[in-house]
């Protein structure tokens, strides 16, 4: 755990003080996250600014910055995908609660004992990486297709049935 960071927030008490945690950790504190990634090496720059929506509900605005290091899905090569993330999360203590939320907020849940910063951080990275990663410069291919003269046309016997009935 990132020493910057607590282990678990309380949201409310959080929002009411407008607290703000910012700071850099290690990709291989996200375990999650890690499975997705070739290897765990870089350092994720974070910010989290607690507030309360116009409505009274807590809100943070979560910051990431990161180069994600991806297997590029085209050339089979490491490569490092650049992520910035901005996102305004509305905290929900029930899910019937997710339709109450301002627009604008993301919903998530609130546990008994409050949030664990760093779990959302890495949602938010997680909701980040591409499904198919591709390097920006890996070179293009091209689906091509040439009916082959030499295979036949598996519909032909049915064309003939149509002539030879009509």
């Amino acid at each position: 755990m990132p020493t910057s960071l607590p282990e678990r927030v309380d949201v409310q008490r959080a929002a009411a003080a407008g607290r703000e945690f910012s700071g850099r950790f290690a990709l291989d504190n996200c375990k999650r996250l890690a499975g997705m990634l070739v290897d765990t090496s870089g350092e994720v720059s974070y910010s989290l600014a607690f507030d309360r929506a116009m409505t009274g509900t807590p809100k943070v605005r979560v910051e990431a910055d990161v180069e994600l290091p991806l297997l590029c899905q085209s050339t089979l090569e490491r490569f490092l995908h650049p992520v910035s993330i901005r996102s305004d999360i509305g905290f929900i203590w029930r899910e019937e609660d997710e339709s109450s939320l301002p627009a604008g907020l993301e919903p998530a849940m609130v546990g008994e004992d409050g949030i664990d910063p760093l779990a959302l951080i890495e949602d938010e990275l997680i909701l980040a990486v591409p499904v198919l990663p591709r390097r920006p410069d890996a070179p293009t291919m091209e689906a091509s297709y040439a009916p082959t003269e030499d295979k036949p046309n598996p519909f032909a016997a049915l064309a003939k049935m149509k002539q030879q009935a009509g």
